[in-house]
């Protein structure tokens, strides 16, 4: 049977490449799929992954209706089993409501991949839709870490270096003008939730450790984990 599936994580873990190898493995058993994103890192209409693998994709505005898409499509004579769904926490509820159609309705699978919350730690509506009506939500099993070396759980945006928890929800990253007249530079780090809550984002802990005022023991550093023994674990751990 057809399913609704998101996966989802945070920055960094591989969505993007899990969502073009998903696509590959589906291709070469025979099926046939359409692409989809918004936003995407390397510019319109195309997903890409940090990895290095692009392909080229359908570029969803906030007035896209897939449903008319796919019936586009199917009318025309194209077979469609299959939506890769990229950057889905973009996406507007109603859109997820017509994927979640075309899933009861058509037979199709739509596999969706996003982020769950913003730099706020608040849901993107397009996520928080997904969490409602997926068949199925996948937290992706690559972990990204914090500078300090811990997991990352959280979404941060980095404004000119200073870590910031107000503004837009969608700000596209990496951006930055001429010197002249400059805009702001912005980019996206992922924390843990120790150093999102103490705003301390990677610049900030190298200006820190630079500083002639901060000894070594002073810095703001998480302890790792500790990595149990295998005499102290037992069966419920395997």
């Amino acid at each position: 049977m057809a399913e609704l599936v998101f996966f989802t994580g945070t920055m960094d873990c591989g969505k993007s490449t899990l969502a073009l190898q998903m696509d590959h493995t589906h291709s070469t058993r025979g099926r046939a799929g359409l692409l989809f994103t918004q936003h995407d890192r390397s510019g319109e209409a195309v997903i890409s992954s940090r990895l290095g693998l692009s392909k080229a994709a359908l570029e969803v505005h906030d007035d896209l209706d897939f449903w008319d898409v796919v019936v586009e499509q199917v009318t025309n004579g194209r077979r469609v089993d299959y939506l890769i769904c990229d950057e889905a926490q973009f996406y507007q509820p109603d859109q997820v409501d017509q994927l979640a159609r075309l899933v009861d309705e058509m037979g199709i699978d739509v596999f969706a991949f996003g982020i769950t919350a913003d730099f706020r730690t608040q849901l993107f509506p397009g996520s928080r839709r997904l969490l409602e009506l997926a068949d199925r939500t996948q937290q992706l099993q690559v972990e990204a870490l914090c500078w300090c070396g811990r997991p990352a759980t959280v979404n941060a945006r980095v404004v000119d270096g200073v870590m910031v928890v107000e503004g837009e929800q969608v700000v596209v990253g990496d951006v930055s003008g001429t010197d002249e007249g400059r805009a702001p530079t912005v980019e996206y780090e992922v924390l843990c939730r120790r150093h999102y809550m103490r705003r301390m984002n990677s610049h900030a802990a190298r200006a820190q450790s630079l500083s002639p005022d901060v000894l070594p023991f002073d810095l703001d550093l998480c302890p790792l984990p500790t990595v149990p023994t295998a005499r102290a674990v037992d069966a419920g751990d395997s």
